[in-house]
């Protein structure tokens, strides 16, 4: 069980206990303290390939460094291979991760998707019930209707997960998967060569023969981390971006004593939504663990990659990985051919300062 009382650490303090006692425990490449200074990194042996720009635009410069001179100007979508990683110097302090994209220019990783190219099979029978379906390539243009080229619905990104009801061919032969929304009432079409079938494996519950009342999850929202507890012993540890004060209003996620009762593989947030606000639309949202009644959650994150700091509109922000891993830990668990479920008990969450 939770303790009543969380020890209080200074930023020094508890920095040095995460490397000396966590390290060995964290499956992110973007861990701060995997890099030395001054050295680069294979990005391969992190398992990074390709990397996605995410802002309309950015600069590329000729060292990790934004006081650098600027080498390249990259915009929106653009792919490239990551060539290095490394750490650049002091500012912005709470993530210092570089690339190297194409062996041209560094970019902050704060502004760089890691994503990949794999192409699908596709699937031409869907169960009745709808599947679960992952993208699978850097990003894909949905339409509205496959014989319609030029209605392009939404693009999807990497990562991002979708509840697929229907397989269905064009006149060219190509085959396009059906995606119902969860946030409208519409329905769109992707490219079935772009989304991977998730498979029961890839969802199944981490540390099941642990009784749901010794798993416990703590959110340091000073130090921007997420660690999972088994018992005393820490099992997991990630950088998140949790909420912050906008122009438009204080979205700090506020601490207390929650629990992940509700979940879902995949989410449309958009207007209206505590963690997208009026200027956000952002379908496919996946593996969402709800700690609130008013949308704050666990979630992955493919619209930025910069962890570390507040930035959210609530909720707690993780990248894809880490997101999957808190939703497979954590109770209650999700059958594949499930897409929402709400129990009275989950995982018990604290947040604190």
């Amino acid at each position: 069980m939770p303790p009543l009382d969380l020890p209080s650490l200074t930023r020094r303090e508890f920095l040095r206990w995460c490397v000396a006692g966590l390290l060995a425990l964290i499956g992110t490449p973007e861990w701060p303290f995997s890099l030395v200074t001054g050295k680069s990194a294979d990005p391969q042996s992190l398992g990074l390939s390709l990397g996605r720009i995410i802002p309309p635009k950015t600069e590329g410069y000729d060292r990790p460094s934004f006081s650098a001179n600027i080498r390249k100007t990259y915009w929106r979508d653009l792919v490239l291979p990551i060539t290095a990683v490394t750490l650049g110097d002091e500012t912005p302090g709470h993530n210092r991760i570089w690339y190297l994209l194409n062996d041209e220019a560094y970019v902050h990783s704060g502004e760089v998707q890691p994503v990949a190219l794999q192409p699908q099979l596709p699937l031409t029978e869907i169960p009745s019930q709808g599947r679960l379906f992952e993208v699978t390539v850097p990003y894909t243009d949905a339409l509205w209707h496959p014989h319609l080229t030029w209605s392009v619905a939404y693009r999807l990104y990497y990562s991002a997960t979708f509840w697929v009801t229907q397989a269905v061919q064009d006149e060219h032969g190509e085959w396009w998967y059906r995606i119902v929304d969860d946030k409208w009432p519409v329905a769109f079409f992707a490219r079935a060569t772009h989304l991977r079938a998730v498979q029961p494996d890839d969802i199944a519950p981490l540390s099941p023969q642990v009784p749901a009342d010794e798993k416990w999850i703590e959110v340091r929202l000073g130090f921007q981390i997420v660690l999972a507890w088994e018992g005393d012993k820490p099992v997991f540890a990630a950088r998140a971006a949790t909420g912050a004060r906008f122009r438009d209003g204080d979205f700090r996620t506020p601490p207390g004593r929650y629990q992940t009762h509700r979940k879902r593989p995949s989410r449309h947030m958009a207007a209206g939504d505590r963690a997208a606000p009026n200027s956000y639309d952002l379908p496919g949202v996946p593996w969402v663990s709800y700690l609130m009644d008013n949308g704050i959650s666990f979630h992955g994150t493919y619209w930025h990659n910069d962890f570390g700091r507040p930035r959210s509109h609530g909720c707690i922000n993780l990248s894809p990985q880490d997101a999957l891993w808190i939703y497979r830990w954590t109770y209650p668990a999700v059958p594949l051919d499930t897409n929402y479920v709400t129990a009275e008990r989950g995982t018990a969450v604290i947040v604190v300062e």
